[in-house]
């Protein structure tokens, strides 16, 4: 009698040990019976989802549930356990990821239990990661003036126009045809300036539609179009907020855009798509251009009033057909850089393949040596150490043919319509046109007689890297 009173006595204790841990815990549980009628909850079950006991004890395990399906009914009918079902619960509709299992005593079922994660925060969380990484891609200069290779006395010259302009809060304007360095010298200044340890935010505005681009230099409220993002979002100006914001190909942006751009640097403030109230800003800005804004403004393509203010401090960039000179060490300087990507041990150029480079004219400018070193090392054996003549690619336009490499099914049977065949055509020679230029974009919008704007629409309708 002693032990039953002893054993009894225990298992109070247990009990309330249970009971306590039940209460205690901050995951929320909720406990059915076999016919998915709620017996159980705990306080952390109704601090997220906002049912007390009343509005769900006695009630069928459906009643919580604001979106998704009930996993207590699941395990009831399966007899097994579900893990990782994200549900929304109560009048709030919370997010939360549940796991729930049988209950199960001397091999019948009797219950169920389940335990519910909030898993809002989480999510909130996850998003400002998100965000948080993408602004740090945005934000990273990576360059300062020692990155810019070569004695040319005009470049030279812009370098050190460049080192001047860092130390003031002046708008600068870098201009220079595509793949001179401009966006390195853009980060040059930023980094040399009083900004250094604030955001850089590099905006291309030839590759951003003209339809988005206001809302992603100026942000939006919520609600001011149709897919706006609840809350609004910050734009690419805020962003930069204390900091540079690189405007690249800044020739590119519309008449529209370009006014609300001239409010920002004349009233340094900023005003959301569908908002009321202006937003002050402290941003540094750097734009750059490969087009001649002076006759832009001349065609009425340009505000001149924009013009003038974007002026401020103009730099241009020598190409690399004026400055052949540099060839050689940009070259080695090239080497240098590919050997450690992979892992080569290359250790020079020799004459030829440097007289070869020097007779070219280099329409895609630096980034297109870049490419031909580069390309040349892919040519050359494990055992080769010097870049000859014969490991360089062919990079002159008039050292291929232009052939429309589509094939076209002319066999019995064979049919697509012609908007098909003009597509597969057209996606095809812009892939070969980018081939011959180096990649260089604006090159190729001039070989194919097209915008850079329009390019760039047809390199993403195509899925073209």
């Amino acid at each position: 009698m002693r032990d039953a009173v002893i054993t009894v006595e225990n298992l109070k204790e247990v009990q309330s040990m249970l009971g306590a841990v039940f209460n205690a815990t901050q995951d929320a549980i909720s406990v059915v019976d076999k016919d998915g009628i709620g017996i159980m909850i705990n306080p952390a079950y109704t601090k997220i989802t906002g049912l007390s006991e009343g509005d769900v004890l006695g009630k069928l395990a459906t009643v919580d549930i604001a979106e998704g399906e009930s996993v207590h009914m699941q395990v009831l009918a399966t007899k097994k356990p579900v893990k990782g079902a994200l549900l929304r619960v109560g009048p709030n509709r919370k997010e939360v990821l549940v796991n729930a299992a049988p209950i199960i005593v001397d091999g019948e079922l009797i219950g169920s239990v389940g335990v519910l994660h909030d898993i809002t925060e989480m999510n909130k969380l996850s998003e400002e990661l998100r965000q948080a990484k993408q602004i740090i891609r945005k934000l990273e200069a990576k360059y300062t003036f020692d990155d810019i290779e070569g004695n040319d006395a005009e470049l030279q010259n812009a370098v050190e126009k460049a080192k001047k302009a860092a130390n003031t809060p002046a708008t600068v304007l870098l201009v220079g045809e595509s793949g001179t360095g401009k966006e390195i010298f853009a980060h040059a200044i930023h980094n040399s300036s009083e900004r250094k340890y604030r955001q850089f935010v590099r905006v291309n505005c030839a590759a951003i539609p003209q339809s988005l681009l206001e809302s992603e230099l100026f942000g939006y409220e919520e609600g001011a179009f149709t897919g706006a993002k609840k809350g609004g979002k910050k734009g690419l100006f805020e962003e930069a907020n204390g900091g540079t914001i690189f405007l690249d190909e800044i020739g590119e942006i519309n008449v529209e855009t370009q006014a609300k751009l001239l409010r920002v640097l004349q009233e340094k403030e900023i005003m959301k798509v569908g908002g009321i109230k202006p937003i002050g800003i402290d941003v540094r800005v750097i734009a750059a251009s490969n087009i001649d804004i002076e006759n832009a403004v001349k065609q009425g393509k340009f505000r001149k009033d924009l013009y003038y203010r974007i002026n401020m401090f103009p730099i241009r960039i020598p190409p690399l057909k004026e400055r052949k000179g540099d060839i050689g060490c940009l070259a080695r300087f090239f080497i240098k850089k590919f050997n450690q990507e992979y892992g080569r041990n290359i250790e020079g150029i020799n004459e030829d393949a440097l007289q070869k480079l020097t007779e070219y004219q280099w329409p895609g400018n630096v980034r297109e040596l870049e490419n031909i070193i580069g390309r040349a090392i892919i040519n050359m054996k494990m055992t080769e150490k010097t870049i000859q003549k014969r490991h360089l690619p062919k990079f002159e336009l008039g050292d291929e043919k232009i052939n429309v490499p589509a094939e076209v099914d002319f066999s019995e049977g064979a049919a697509m319509t012609l908007e098909q065949l003009t597509e597969k055509i057209e996606k095809e020679y812009i892939s070969h046109v980018l081939r011959l230029c180096g990649n260089n974009k604006t090159q190729a919008a001039k070989l194919l007689q097209i915008s850079l704007r329009n390019l760039y629409y047809k390199l993403e309708k195509y899925m073209i890297e």
